[in-house]
């Protein structure tokens, strides 16, 4: 076939020139490839270069197209084939990570067990006041025998009492208001007194049991108005019935029973008293000992 520009006719290439012209690209190639490696070796992911390496299909467009009535031989399929180099990217190296020795941990030791420390309590001091009531009771009870026998026996002296009505009038007398409020009186009277005294010394019952005395006068003109009835005298009759009993021998026998009484009870609350006393004076020395010896441990 000729040469559409020239009119002559075309040179047909050879299959020993085609081999030549495809050595040659197939080397630049393999330069630019290596080139392009070694500049974006760590850039560029092995599949990626292995892919480019293997993409040659640029080389079938170098060669020259030929023309439809040319018949071109082919190449021998081995011989392109030995001619071409492929470049594989080396595989990046992986370096294995021994594994870390850890040291078995040390067998932990038992957590201690917590101690309690018992501290000690202070003694809580102990009272009299209790026991002065009681007493006072039992004071109140011979206030009250005394009492009844000097009003019967006073009676009896100014004729008013005889053997014949004596029963009566004893009866009467421990039904009446006369009798049972100075008794009243008195015992409240010995029961705050006790309360203050706590546990004093008797000496103290001796001085204080005029206060005593005191109210079981009171006591006993008290028991006088609840006996008129006073809500039914006038403001002039209860005054006249208090001033005819403020010198009455009762009053006098009423003042002597509730301070006599008094000071020899008294000494018996006294007595408990120092007792008690005594009880908390040895229960602080104890307390102090077990201070000195330090702190008992228990273990629960």
């Amino acid at each position: 076939m000729s040469d559409p520009r020239t009119g002559e006719p075309a040179e047909q290439p050879t299959p020993a020139d085609e081999a030549t012209h495809v050595d040659d690209v197939v080397g630049r190639a393999n330069e630019g490839l290596a080139e392009a490696e070694a500049a974006s070796r760590d850039a560029v992911a092995p599949e990626e270069l292995a892919a480019a390496h293997h993409d040659l299909s640029y080389i079938e467009a170098a060669g020259p197209e030929p023309e439809p009535e040319t018949t071109v031989a082919a190449a021998p399929a081995d011989t392109s084939a030995d001619r071409t180099a492929v470049i594989t990217p080396s595989e990046p190296v992986t370096e294995r990570a021994e594994p870390a020795v850890v040291a078995a941990p040390a067998p932990a030791e038992p957590a201690p067990q917590p101690i309690f420390v018992q501290a000690p309590e202070a003694p809580r001091p102990r009272g009299n006041r209790g026991a002065a009531g009681a007493i006072g009771l039992l004071a109140a009870l011979v206030f009250a025998l005394l009492y009844l026998a000097a009003s019967l026996g006073l009676g009896a002296a100014a004729g008013d009492v005889t053997a014949g009505n004596l029963a009566q009038q004893l009866t009467d007398a421990v039904t009446s208001w006369w009798f049972w409020v100075p008794v009243a009186v008195f015992f409240l009277g010995f029961w705050v007194l006790g309360a203050i005294i706590n546990r004093g010394r008797w000496g103290q019952w001796v001085v204080l049991g005029l206060l005593v005395g005191a109210v079981s006068y009171g006591g006993h003109l008290l028991g006088q108005l609840f006996e008129a009835p006073f809500w039914t005298l006038t403001a002039s009759q209860g005054s006249a019935l208090v001033e005819d009993q403020l010198l009455a021998p009762l009053a006098i026998v009423a003042f002597i029973l509730g301070r006599e009484i008094t000071i020899w009870f008294g000494a018996w609350v006294a007595a408990r008293g120092a007792r008690v006393t005594e009880l908390n004076n040895e229960a602080q020395r104890e307390y102090e000992r077990t201070l000195e010896a330090g702190p008992q441990l228990h273990r629960l």
